[in-house]
């Protein structure tokens, strides 16, 4: 059996999603990182981005995940993220058309979270 740890990414309304990986890639402060079973403990700020598990199973699960906290010790990983969405939950038109809106209304946040909600569902 291969080494697996525990995920859980939990937004500010909701649980993501829970389960067991063997990596999670995820966008912080420092750059990328990749946890696998077994790594150092860490603590680190999230910035936007898309964040890719791969399940213990061999499937992939990617999420927009728009700032927050990343944590691991003793093969548990926490994202904490302030915002968080499944790339299967987003609607890639409504976010092509959500980036236009704040492209032209010059929102560069508004135009971050929509590029973020494209980039995983392009991953995906």
């Amino acid at each position: 059996m291969a080494a697996e740890l525990h995920v859980e990414l939990v937004a500010a309304d909701r649980s993501v999603w829970s389960g067991e990986a063997t990596l999670v890639v995820a966008r912080t402060t420092s750059g990328d990182i990749g946890v696998m079973p077994g790594h150092q403990p860490l603590l680190g700020v999230l910035e936007s981005g898309p964040v890719t598990i791969r399940t213990s199973e061999g499937g992939t699960v990617v999420a927009a995940v728009h700032g927050g906290f990343i944590s691991f010790a003793d093969d548990k990983l926490s994202l904490l993220a302030e915002i968080a969405e499944l790339a299967d939950e987003i609607d890639a038109q409504r976010a092509e058309r959500a980036l236009e809106r704040a492209k032209s209304d010059s929102d560069a946040a508004a135009e971050r979270r929509a590029d973020v909600r494209l980039r995983a569902v392009a991953v995906r």
